[in-house]
């Protein structure tokens, strides 16, 4: 296809939940459109996460899209949060009930993206050098999407194999027998650690920062929870888009020095009991009062000591920044873990990593001679995804250069920013994305985005653009409800603290779904307040 341009009236960027969503919203408006992703097959992060005990800390009943009852109610989860295997299933089910395949392009690689001020079209190319022109650029590439693979000395000389859970292998790895070495203990790693003990002959967890992590309390539907909640999708729906989290959960009414100790003691004990995230909606100011935290955080510590029997392990296992202001871990049999003996926990903040060796991997204390070694490190999120493309938008400037050469990340509504024309990111950098249930705001985005292509060809604008004046006071907006909570405070993934050499910041709206779709509603209703709408003819804002 090389030197051939194809055209079409928008390219989707990733075949997970936004992508799929949104080649369906743009089909049935009329326009033409193609999904490309770099997979064989359609899943986003779910097709390239397969690692043992990959599954969602969102309940499986939520973790849908909500658009068509029909589909709703077509799918049926096996169990309360839903493992990778099942998730891929049904995002190939969807696929498939609404055709989408012929208008993907798999195995394909966005390399650039630039904006055509005299056509006011986007350019793009592939990895095959492929050319195509699109009027709407829209990027659906996922918040952690994009693996990060720390750059330890001598990984090359390794002579085992090593994998990263952001990438498995589509076949099974086999541990059985194998001396495992895993590195890091944030979400993906919290949940393969369990499952790689129980088939590896010794597994050693390197741990530079110690999680808290509640249980899930995994189970089985029953029969009679999965009737129920088929019969009331339309007011889970109403309730889903509305709440702060994308569920129906609900966020406690007091504050929590409102109650005893005695109390508070029984009410965490009910929330670890249930299981989920059930803990940090106990009471309405612990990720806003450290004071509050503290007496959640306090009460985890306490059970990561009843249950790790050896104390210096424990201890080692135990943090002391405010829980819930790095991402919320849930687990199964996570600290459990640790009174196996076969397991061994190595603090890397202690005895650092020096190198990787042809034998296993050497920290200051000494030489762990491994088979296997796992990356459990992470993604560079947020914008990392974003940046493995050049995205290019007026005068030439790269949306990299616009948001790390000491600029601060910006954009207006996490949609959209300034000097970047008739392009949409899906959940990106200052929407509420992660801090949820990921497919309410997708799918909030997705309709937003169509409605507002449909208001543009309705009304003849070839151009949409972010306001400048708009987007810093958007960013303003974020910036200071951000700093009403506990999150600026810590140092997380969510800051981009777990990439080297990147500039921090807190890049996520922390109002809730609710408030958030609520004001980009309004915008809309506004005739796109914040934006410019342009012709050929004339300036229409």
């Amino acid at each position: 296809m090389e030197n051939q341009t194809t055209t079409l009236d928008a390219v989707v960027i990733g075949a997970g939940f936004s992508g799929l969503y949104m080649l369906y919203r743009l089909r049935e408006a009329g326009l033409s459109v193609r999904v490309y992703d770099a997979a064989d097959g359609v899943g986003g992060v779910w097709y390239w996460n397969r690692y043992p005990g990959a599954r969602c800390d969102s309940e499986s009943i939520y973790y849908n899209y909500t658009f068509s009852e029909e589909l709703y109610k077509e799918w049926t989860w096996k169990s309360k949060y839903p493992e990778q295997p099942d998730i891929l299933r049904y995002l190939n089910f969807v696929a498939d009930k609404f055709d989408l395949r012929p208008d993907i392009q798999f195995k394909t690689r966005i390399k650039s993206a630039e904006f055509d001020e005299t056509a006011n079209r986007w350019q793009i190319r592939t990895d095959g050098d492929e050319t195509i022109s699109a009027k709407y650029f829209i990027t659906g590439v996922g918040c952690i999407s994009t693996a990060n693979i720390p750059n330890i000395k001598g990984l090359n000389s390794f002579k085992g194999k090593w994998y990263h859970t952001g990438h498995w292998p589509h076949e099974k790895v086999d541990f059985s027998g194998k001396r495992v070495g895993i590195i890091g203990t944030g979400s993906s790693g919290v949940q393969a650690i369990p499952v790689i003990a129980n088939e590896a002959a010794h597994l050693t967890v390197f741990q530079r920062t110690p999680q808290y992590s509640v249980p899930a309390r995994n189970r089985p539907y029953t029969e009679e929870e999965i009737l129920q909640a088929k019969a009331n999708f339309s007011e889970m729906k109403r309730q889903v888009r509305a709440s702060f989290g994308g569920t129906t959960a609900k966020i406690g009414d007091r504050p929590a020095l409102e109650d005893s100790f005695e109390e508070r003691q029984k009410v965490f004990g009910d929330a670890w009991d249930a299981g989920g995230h059930a803990i940090l909606t106990c009471y309405n100011d612990l990720l806003a009062s450290e004071e509050a935290n503290e007496t959640v955080s306090e009460f985890i510590r306490s059970k990561i000591h009843e249950i790790v029997e050896d104390p210096e392990t424990a201890n080692k296992l135990t943090p002391y920044y405010y829980y819930g202001t790095k991402r919320a871990i849930i687990d199964t049999d996570y600290y459990e873990t640790f009174n196996r003996s076969n397991v061994s926990l190595v603090d890397v903040k202690k005895a650092p990593i020096e190198e990787i060796t042809s034998k296993g991997i050497r920290t200051t204390d000494g030489e762990y001679e491994l088979d296997v070694i796992v990356f459990a490190t992470g993604y560079d999120g947020m914008t990392g995804s974003l940046f493995k493309m050049d995205i290019l938008g007026r005068d030439g400037v790269s949306l990299k250069e616009k948001w790390e050469n000491g600029a601060a990340t910006r954009t207006y509504l996490g949609m959209t920013s300034a000097g970047f024309p008739n392009m949409f990111m899906i959940t990106g950098p200052e929407s509420p994305s992660v801090l949820g249930n990921m497919p309410i705001t997708i799918e909030q985005h997705v309709e937003w985005i169509t409605d507002c292509i449909n208001y543009l060809r309705e009304h003849e604008v070839d151009v949409i653009e972010a306001k400048p004046d708009a987007e810093a006071e958007w960013s303003k907006h974020c910036g200071e409800l951000a700093d009403t909570t506990l999150y600026t405070k810590v140092e997380s993934w969510y800051t981009g603290a777990n990439i080297e050499g990147k500039a921090l910041g807190f890049q996520i709206y922390v109002g809730g779904y609710g408030p958030y779709h609520q004001k980009c509603a309004e915008i809309a209703k506004n005739g796109y307040e914040g934006f410019t709408l342009k012709s050929t003819q004339k300036s229409l804002l």
